[in-house]
């Protein structure tokens, strides 16, 4: 009889150990940026980076022009090293700072208030763009991007994030044998298509992303579109979560 509760306590202790692995193992993946996840997987393909951004965005609840001011000033004293300028028409209010860091790296930060209706609307919006995707760019993502957003943003920020590059000329160039091969790597399931000569954009569902947009009653977080010139001409990809933001 002892025999046996001493098995039992055993299968719990290792399940206990498995659980909180597995635990960690999600924690790190939910914890991993969206950018990172389809460089590494371009990146493994041997695909060409030469263009990058995220998108962050969301509606600043605000009661009156002041706090929206007070708000702004707060954001110059926490980046006072970043261009800023002020505009107003009859129509908006906006706020606008921006910087180019040593990287080449760009980055803006845009507060947005319509003046149209009983009911303004004030945004947020955070970009930063770059061409190659560096060990550095890789680091800030890593070390620096979750503090920024944090000094910026309240709640319910809604991210996007895209990533164009160049097909290697050695790589199977046919788009749907290629497309389907990136879906896989994405661990994604397809939810449509539109599919022509010589371009295909693709809607997917991926685990690998959390942000989501609801389509024809599915989930979709992961846009694919990809494009040739013709035989022997260089084959361009772009990648975006839950959308695509870059122009293609």
């Amino acid at each position: 009889m002892k025999k046996n509760w001493l098995a039992v306590i055993t299968v719990v202790v290792i399940m206990g150990v498995l659980f909180v692995h597995a635990g960690e193992k999600l924690a790190n993946t939910k914890n991993k940026h969206d950018l990172l996840s389809i460089v590494t997987v371009l990146k493994g393909e041997n695909i060409d980076i030469n263009e990058w951004s995220l998108h962050a965005r969301e509606k600043l609840e605000a009661d009156s022009p002041e706090e929206i001011q007070n708000y702004v000033q707060q954001l110059q004293s926490i980046f006072p090293n970043w261009t800023w300028e002020l505009s107003s028409d009859s129509e908006k209010w906006e706020a606008k700072a921006s910087q180019i860091s040593n990287q080449g790296m760009e980055e803006s930060i845009q507060i947005l208030s319509t003046l149209t209706d009983h009911n303004p609307q004030t945004y947020i919006i955070y970009e930063i763009r770059g061409k190659n995707f560096t060990q550095e760019t890789e680091q800030f993502i890593n070390e620096d991007l979750n503090e920024l957003l944090s000094d910026i943003f309240r709640e319910n920020t809604t991210i996007f994030t895209c990533v164009k590059g160049e097909i290697n000329d050695k790589m199977n160039t046919s788009l749907p044998f290629t497309v389907n091969q990136l879906l896989d790597k994405f661990e994604a399931e397809e939810i449509e298509s539109l599919i022509e000569e010589d371009f295909i954009s693709t809607s997917a569902y991926s685990p690998l992303f959390s942000n989501g947009l609801m389509t024809k009653n599915q989930d979709m977080n992961l846009q694919l579109g990809i494009r040739t010139t013709g035989l022997g001409a260089k084959t361009t990809l772009v990648v975006g979560t839950p959308i695509i933001t870059i122009e293609y």
